[in-house]
């Protein structure tokens, strides 16, 4: 094995786990905030990335459609808190699972109405083409640009939760969310708001991957089994903690699925270990889990710790 493949991964790794990171991200504030159990989460990601595509198209400019996709899905998570999601607030975790689930079909549908089950979203001409990082190792340029906005995306979180007013309020409310209240923190006010950066972070993951994914109906549920598992390894309610989560969960999915086929190749024969190396390495994440349960039940960073 060369360590130009070692390093690939190690970037494609990254790469994922940032994208996590950004749907993990509002997910946690929303559970670790108002304590609610939102499986439609999944669906802004959808949302964002039919969002995209349909702008690129409609402005000719990669750049423009996915700019404006992000306070578009936005919007629309902040309409869809305010008209359903709180009067879920007061109800226990059964209504809300059930309620949110319903809101999948409905936004599945919806999108299917409106754009078709798929829609074609291609890689900007000028992001085309490889980059030589050192000698001997090219990696796609369009991947280098995610891993970028993610890096800028995650410190201009960490900014706005650490150290603005905002921030100060969501800290708290995850932390505390009756003294918040007593204090006078308006949390309808600040969980709309919560809810439509959760859903522009949603947007940003699903514009950026819709030209290496299939931008589809239903392709947010997949990755929000994944989502769940960042929050629950990094602690609920802790960004720290979902950045954390995030990228141990992308290196040890990428590098699982690179490394194990290559480990069960000594013992197995090629199409046996070429199949069952990547099942192994998805449920690896899920061994991770455990694992981190197993030693501190609250996740590595607890918000109320």
């Amino acid at each position: 094995m060369s360590w130009v493949l070692l390093f690939e991964q190690s970037l494609n790794g990254l790469q994922f786990g940032l994208m996590l990171f950004l749907l993990a991200a509002g997910l946690t504030l929303v559970f670790g905030i108002m304590d609610m159990i939102n499986l439609a989460h999944g669906s802004l990601y959808m949302l964002g990335a039919f969002f995209a595509a349909a702008l690129v198209e409609a402005t000719g400019s990669f750049l423009a459609g996915v700019l404006l996709a992000v306070p578009a899905t936005a919007l629309a998570g902040m309409m869809l808190e305010r008209a359903l999601l709180r009067r879920l607030y007061a109800r226990d975790h059964l209504s809300q699972v059930l309620a949110t689930f319903a809101l999948i079909l409905v936004l599945n549908e919806t999108v299917r109405i409106v754009w078709g089950s798929d829609r074609p979203l291609a890689l900007p001409a000028a992001l085309s083409g490889p980059v030589e990082l050192l000698s001997g190792l090219f990696y796609p340029s369009y991947r280098l640009l995610i891993i970028a906005v993610g890096l800028a995306v995650a410190l201009l979180l960490h900014l706005l939760v650490g150290y603005t007013r905002l921030g100060m309020w969501v800290r708290a409310g995850a932390a505390n969310r009756e003294m918040a209240l007593a204090m006078g923190v308006n949390i309808g006010t600040l969980f709309t708001a919560v809810f439509g950066i959760g859903a522009a972070l949603c947007a940003v993951a699903g514009a950026l991957l819709a030209p290496l994914l299939a931008v589809q109906v239903g392709m947010g549920e997949n990755i929000l089994i994944v989502a769940f598992v960042v929050i629950v390894i990094g602690g609920i309610g802790s960004i720290r903690g979902a950045f954390v989560g995030a990228l141990l969960v992308g290196a040890v999915d990428t590098m699982g699925r690179t490394l194990l086929p290559i480990a069960l190749g000594a013992f197995l024969p090629p199409q046996f270990a070429s199949a069952a190396g990547p099942a192994l390495a998805s449920v690896a994440i899920y061994v991770l889990m455990a694992g981190v349960l197993f030693f501190k039940p609250q996740g590595l960073f607890p918000a109320r710790a």
